[in-house]
């Protein structure tokens, strides 16, 4: 156990030993800070000096609108008083009564039919209302009152509370011992006793001796303070006296740093941003809310495409604006006259209407190239899509696309292979590879795959040309290249996860774990 003890250390402790146990009491005898003296008092708990005994009180007092409920009753008695035999909810025109009406209800005091509230039976005065009562006195402790009302009545903005925590302090008995004076550091000294340090010979009666609690520059730049373990370092003030040099551990471990950072998804997405940017790409944008038309129709999907079911998309309860679809019809139902047989059956402009949550960032690039008909485009976008998915480990109803697009002259399904090569690249990925794949609305398709070790090859996403059923409509007599990447998959890869959904929780050990910079 230590034995040394710095000089407001020792003075709390005999505090403490004369019978003060709070720190508020002892700081003031001492006219020091109450924060220096609880901290003195955690140094003496450590070494068992003393047993320090912590609560915590929480008091609980009337907000402004609690203290007119507790005059005027709550809004539900006043409403229930005021019933009758029943009154119609239409003739309700005080708010303050209004406000009780779900309470009412909730309270089993009341029911409506028909429009009409009546009254069941006449309910005793509850905790709630008791409780408001007796705060009108002033504040309680939480202690003293019903749990559950209290509860009901925070939840209802009427009552606050204020915590306020206490320390009181128990002196052991090797802390009496020490407080005393038993022969260790910070004992008093009687008698005529001669003192030898080094070339220094003191008499003195009642001399008293205690650590010194920092080290000063002079001690450093001397290198004295290498010596504290064999040598006394002394100096004098009007009480005479000598002072031991407080022993410091230099092996101790310092305390981790956590400076802030982003997130390492968000690192992540940034770090694709500046790629693309790097690539000669602009940004584009896109509303989450889209109609049918953007999401699936000028994409050439089917309007029975079984990704059009509920169990794939998130419908919404409203419709939205379409532009001019009648070639986007003609090209569903007979091919538009460019050799393409279409899907067949009749177009429907009610199910284009139809408002959804984007499934995909490819309703943005398709608006963007509509309004943007002439070569050169070279887009991308990084955005939030929604899907109806089962949460799982590998699965989110929500997540994160990067959607790029190219059009230009002469522009081949060659160029766009070199392109998503160029990026992966970037990103890490040094082996990289194509599987033909399908999609509605590319020809030729591909699934592109790195290599990771341990994994295997890997798909990434999706990529092709799109389909002149899906640019001719607009006007657009280019090839166009175009790509989608799921980004949160690259997330696990690069991050090392197993889980999905550690991308979205507030886990904060991980976050401070995880790098800054991140390498495959």
């Amino acid at each position: 156990m230590p034995s040394d003890l710095s000089e407001n250390e020792f003075l709390v402790l005999k505090a403490i030993s004369e019978g003060l146990s709070d720190p508020q009491s002892i700081a003031q005898r001492l006219n020091m800070k109450v924060e220096t003296a609880r901290a003195a008092a955690d140094t003496l708990a450590e070494q068992e000096f003393i047993q320090v005994h912590k609560s915590v009180d929480e008091s609980i007092s009337l907000t402004t609108e609690g203290t007119s409920y507790a005059r005027e009753g709550l809004p539900e008695r006043r409403l229930l008083l005021s019933l009758g035999t029943g009154k119609a909810i239409s003739e309700l025109k005080d708010p303050a009564l209004k406000i009780g009406l779900g309470w009412l209800r909730r309270k089993g005091w009341a029911a409506i039919e028909g429009g009409v509230i009546r009254p069941i039976g006449t309910p005793k005065e509850g905790e709630d209302e008791r409780m408001l009562k007796e705060l009108l006195s002033g504040p309680k402790s939480a202690r003293d009152l019903d749990e559950e009302a209290c509860l009901a009545l925070k939840s209802r903005g009427l009552v606050k509370s204020d915590t306020t925590k206490s320390w009181k302090y128990q002196i052991t008995d090797s802390g009496r011992s020490r407080a005393k004076g038993s022969g260790s550091t910070g004992e008093a000294i009687t008698g005529s006793a001669v003192i030898e340090i080094g070339p220094i010979t003191l008499s003195s009666e009642a001399i008293a001796y205690r650590t010194i609690s920092n080290i000063t520059a002079d001690m450093i730049k001397t290198g004295q303070w290498r010596e504290v373990n064999e040598r006394i370092y002394w100096e004098r003030d009007e009480a005479t006296p000598l002072f031991f040099p407080r022993p410091y551990d230099v092996s101790l471990p310092a305390d981790r740093i956590f400076p802030g950072k982003r997130h390492p998804y968000q690192r992540l997405i940034d770090n694709m941003r500046e790629i693309m940017l790097e690539m000669g790409f602009v940004e584009i944008k896109g509303p989450i809310v889209q109609t049918s038309f953007w999401n699936f129709d000028a994409l050439f999907q089917p309007q029975d495409h079984p990704a059009r079911e509920m169990q794939d998309t998130f419908y919404l309860e409203s419709q939205g604006d379409i532009p001019d679809y009648s070639r986007i019809k003609q090209m569903h139902e007979c091919g538009g006259g460019i050799g393409s047989t279409g899907w067949g059956g009749c177009w429907s402009p009610e199910v284009a209407r139809q408002e959804v949550l984007r499934t995909h960032t490819t309703g943005v690039t398709i608006k963007y190239l509509a309004e943007h008909p002439r070569p050169p485009v070279k887009a991308f976008g990084i955005d939030r899509v929604y899907r109806r998915e089962a949460i799982d480990s590998t699965h989110t109803p929500e997540f994160e696309q990067l959607e790029g697009i190219v059009m230009d002259e002469d522009v081949s399904f060659s160029h766009l292979l070199g392109i998503l090569k160029e990026f992966y690249g970037k990103m890490g990925f040094s082996e990289v590879r194509f599987r033909p794949g399908y999609f509605p609305y590319t020809e030729p398709s591909v699934e592109p795959e790195v290599y990771i070790e341990g994994l295997g090859w890997v798909e990434l996403g999706g990529a092709g040309v799109f389909r002149k059923e899906v640019t001719s409509p607009f006007g657009i007599d280019h090839p166009v290249l175009a790509w989608g990447l799921g980004v949160s998959r690259v997330a696990m890869l690069r991050l090392g996860l197993k889980d999905l959904r550690l991308l979205y929780q507030s886990d904060i050990e991980w976050l401070r774990r995880t790098p800054v910079s991140i390498k495959l």
